[in-house]
């Protein structure tokens, strides 16, 4: 990581967040679990929240949670569908429209092991929601980021990314697929897509900070039997019960994000997770050291300009950035 974070308090809460008011932020998947909890917190703490999401009426409910613990701007509900890049598009075209300026962008929203699809634009469903949608859209609102004194934008990665390396000779696994690997693929993608824009930003003279965070073993609704039916479906609800048997409340497990999100003080590319690794206050997270790799970050990054087609404009603060 290169510089050390500071030293943490041995309970990190919400509470510990500093107010949060006249500042904007953007929240993907912030419909249910972790990107909830996260839009709640941030809103309690005066910020103006626009929650990033692809089911309308998920988001209806969430608008009202967040809307009932706001002390800031009333929330805001954002509709996008990471599966679809001219839904990424036309959310960022809304926020460049309807914000003097965005402060903080959470890629938080991400699918799980699920059955073999493809996104609307013909990439793996995983690889294209988890990876290549939220580099399309960080870059689509890059220059509402940098009308921002500090912008930030953390990514939201997985113990699973330990695991992980890119299938270069197939990463939208077009000739076999296993759900696993290319769940692991697209987590250990956000690690080296917060490493290469990190250093880009740093290049480019700007006060953009990139940072990750993984929550851990958290219960959440990211598994909700993998989208499996039938007889498939009572096997794939056996590791949903044992994550909700042992994992940690969404509300813990969203703290590595939170802290990620607004700590003064904290180092570009650094990585936030459970003090234990699956639970716990946040603490600095170890991660593979095949992330730390600056010529697979770069090209990992060129690969996605080739297949969304958005290229960052670190010179812009006018419309987007997709071409």
């Amino acid at each position: 990581m290169g510089n050390s974070l500071p030293i943490l308090p041995r309970r990190w809460t919400v509470a510990d967040i500093a107010d949060q008011s006249g500042k904007t932020v953007v929240v993907t998947g912030a419909n249910s679990g972790l990107g909830l909890r996260t839009a709640e917190a941030l809103a309690s703490k005066g910020a103006r929240v626009l929650l990033a999401c692809r089911n309308q009426q998920k988001a209806a409910a969430a608008l009202e949670e967040v809307t009932a613990v706001a002390t800031g701007p009333k929330p805001e509900v954002l509709p996008l569908d990471l599966a679809d890049l001219s839904s990424v598009r036309q959310a960022a075209e809304q926020i460049d429209d309807t914000v003097e300026r965005l402060d903080l962008l959470v890629n938080n929203a991400g699918v799980m092991a699920t059955p073999r699809a493809r996104t609307v634009d013909g990439f793996d469903t995983q690889f294209g929601t988890n990876h290549l949608g939220h580099f399309a859209l960080t870059g689509a609102v890059l220059p509402a980021l940098l009308r921002a004194e500090r912008p930030r934008v953390v990514t939201v990665s997985s113990i699973a990314a330990w695991g992980g390396m890119i299938n270069w000779l197939d990463p939208n696994w077009r000739r076999v697929y296993l759900r696993w690997p290319a769940y692991i693929q697209s987590k250990f993608a956000n690690l080296l897509f917060t490493a290469e824009l990190d250093r880009r930003a740093r290049a480019a003279g700007t006060e953009l900070l990139a940072v990750a965070a993984h929550p851990g073993l958290s219960a959440t609704h990211l598994y909700d039997l993998n989208g499996e039916k039938g007889a498939a479906s009572v096997f794939a609800a056996i590791p949903q019960a044992i994550l909700f048997a042992l994992a940690q409340p969404d509300r813990m497990g969203a703290l590595p994000q939170l802290y990620a999100a607004t700590a003064a003080a904290i180092p570009g590319n650094s990585y936030l997770g459970p003090g234990f690794e699956f639970a716990g206050y946040p603490r600095r997270a170890l991660r593979n050291p095949l992330a730390y790799s600056r010529f697979a970050a770069g090209r990992l990054w060129r690969l996605s300009e080739k297949l969304t087609d958005v290229h960052y404009d670190w010179d812009s603060t006018g419309q987007g950035t997709a071409e």
